[in-house]
């Protein structure tokens, strides 16, 4: 077999949506890939390598908030219900949950299937008598949730500040979405993180090991790998940069020199100093995020932030749509 019909075999296996958002990004201008394809199995491990960076301030202090918070979560809940999970990754900071709430079941949702699997074995590991149910699919699509769950009161999980990597607008269908997937009487844990000084802001996701960046450039790694491209992966580089006045962190990747490749059979051409942006970091104020979490069929019924008021998270209700003004 030659390898081009090698390579045209592993493209034809690849998921239609990565296709059709990685060939439109690239042919867009500004050109752009969402960030959830950063998550193959690689990506995936690196992320988790990035959550212990000294510089990655998030992580620590979400961890530190829900251990200190998560007793008056489950006074506010009751236990034997469900927890669901939205793009639960590794779910290192579910067993904080799951030991003050103690649910009867819980449902991890993920687009990396493998990394899913190998997660939800390891809650099982440490709980026993927890049903737990994965859901491989897009949490930014409708779920339809298992039906060993069906009757009991559900509480959705989205820590580590993910609704900030999409723009509001898409933040506010999110929340909407997640609200017709666990359904009315529903309630949300959700982690937001805060403006700050962009002094600290930059280094969380421009890391001096270079973890971040090897994050960044896995895209194009996983693009070569899947859509049969051959992007020239040492002529991009990471950058990281604060956007005052849309209160985010854009990450992108800027072609070093002029460069020409294929993904999918299509040809593209960069100049050099042009950019791919990859991924956004939208922060919010508490009265932000209590806007948007309204904006997404949600009423906040209680808030937590840490000492220096690095992170905030918010527990919420699924609320009646309202049809007044």
């Amino acid at each position: 077999m030659l390898k081009h019909d090698i390579e045209d075999g592993q493209a034809s296996l690849a998921d239609p949506a990565f296709r059709a958002d990685v060939l439109n990004g690239l042919a867009a201008r500004p050109r752009a890939i969402p960030a959830r394809w950063f998550y193959d199995r690689r990506g995936s491990e690196l992320f988790e390598e990035i959550t212990a960076l000294p510089e990655y301030y998030p992580t620590r202090t979400e961890t530190a908030l829900l251990e200190q918070v998560s007793p008056e979560v489950a006074r506010e809940t009751g236990a034997g219900g469900a927890v669901v999970e939205f793009g639960s990754g590794s779910s290192a900071k579910t067993p904080v949950l799951l030991r003050a709430v103690k649910p009867a079941a819980y449902v991890p949702i993920d687009i990396s299937g493998d990394f899913l699997r190998a997660s939800a074995r390891g809650i099982a590991a440490q709980f026993p008598d927890v049903a737990v149910e994965p859901v491989e699919g897009d949490f930014m699509k409708p779920l339809r949730m298992p039906a060993g769950i069906g009757g009991l009161s559900r509480l959705g999980f989205f820590p580590g500040s993910t609704i900030g990597n999409m723009a509001p607008a898409a933040a506010v269908d999110l929340l909407r979405t997640m609200r017709q997937s666990l359904g009315e009487g529903a309630s949300l844990l959700i982690g937001i993180d805060r403006i700050k000084d962009p002094a600290l802001l930059v280094p969380a996701y421009d890391d001096a090991q270079g973890v971040t960046a090897a994050f960044n450039l896995n895209l194009l790694e996983r693009i070569n790998a899947e859509l049969s491209g051959t992007i020239p992966v040492d002529a991009f580089r990471h950058v990281a940069r604060w956007n005052d006045e849309l209160a985010r962190i854009e990450m992108l990747l800027e072609a070093v020199r002029p460069v020409a490749f294929e993904v999918d059979g299509r040809g593209f051409s960069i100049a050099a100093g042009e950019t791919i942006h990859t991924e956004n970091s939208h922060k919010y104020g508490a009265r932000d995020a209590r806007l948007l979490l309204a904006a997404g069929g949600w009423s906040v019924t209680r808030e937590w932030t840490d000492a220096d008021d690095l992170f905030a998270l918010y527990l919420a209700q699924a609320r009646p749509v309202e049809t007044a003004p």
